[in-house]
């Protein structure tokens, strides 16, 4: 089994319900980064929104190290500025302690601010999503420090968002946020949001590598199969889960949306 690089190709391997779960998958070196991505947008955010990359002291070498491995000079940025995905590194120190993000350049972050995650551990990092601590944290931990080069790993989300921003990040109420989204317009005014993410450790420095690769659709252009998995979303996740991806303000339209489709497939 592999990902892909669209939401089309990532939706069938894609959480959309039951508890958290990593959800892993075995990648290939060639599956591992996207090929001849469109790096128009990446620049363009890099040189509006400098603090999207960050790098802590302890990092460096992490950094250098991930820069020769693919071939690029001028630090994790330009790492990010000529590929796809964004690029974190956790670091660990020498008392064993749980993983800390420690560096990243992240262009298309999926509601979150990177400067309240730097210097954190995994599990703060995680902090918003419910269950994380309950159901996910002590698996993840045992993950990472098992994780061992050149094995490369990744999983994917998906979630329903009402624009196709390659930032999202929103900050207005999510009633107000939802209300153009109508049954009738639902395939025109949601989106579906992908970030397909990999795992793999640096050989030298031991640090790990956490790429985001962030692919984004309008619902409608999705196949029948992709529109009725997403709408599982609605009916799989907790409450607590559904509340923060703000699903009560479209659930009603994805929903008949989805029913929609589905008799006219039948």
């Amino acid at each position: 089994m592999s990902l892909g690089f669209s939401v089309e190709t990532l939706l069938p391997d894609a959480r959309v319900s039951g508890p958290l779960r990593m959800g892993l998958v075995r990648l290939a070196e060639s599956e591992w980064l996207a090929a001849d991505p469109d790096l128009g947008p990446r620049g363009a955010t890099f040189d509006a929104y400098p603090d999207c990359v960050q790098v802590m002291a302890g990092a460096h070498a992490a950094e250098a190290e991930l820069c020769d491995m693919l071939g690029v000079t001028g630090g994790i940025e330009q790492a990010a500025r000529t590929h796809w995905e964004d690029f974190c590194i956790l670091t660990q120190d020498a008392s064993g302690a749980p993983y800390r993000l420690t560096a990243a350049a992240v262009a298309f972050p999926t509601d979150w601010q990177l400067a309240e995650k730097m210097g954190k551990p995994i599990a703060a990092v995680h902090e918003p999503i419910d269950g994380y601590a309950e159901q996910l944290s002590a698996g993840v931990d045992r993950f990472l420090d098992g994780l061992r080069a050149p094995h490369i790993f990744g999983r994917t989300n998906a979630f329903v968002i009402p624009n196709g921003l390659w930032r999202y990040l929103p900050s207005d109420d999510p009633a107000e946020r939802y209300a153009h989204v109508t049954p009738d317009n639902a395939g025109q005014t949601l989106y579906v949001r992908c970030e397909r993410e990999t795992l793999r450790r640096l050989p030298k420095s031991q640090a790990i590598v956490f790429t985001i690769g962030v692919h984004v659709a309008p619902l409608g252009s999705l196949s029948d199969a992709g529109v009725a998995r997403i709408a599982e979303t609605l009916h799989g996740f907790g409450a607590g889960e559904g509340d923060r991806r703000a699903a009560p303000h479209y659930a009603h339209a994805l929903s008949a949306y989805a029913d929609t489709r589905q008799r006219k497939a039948a």
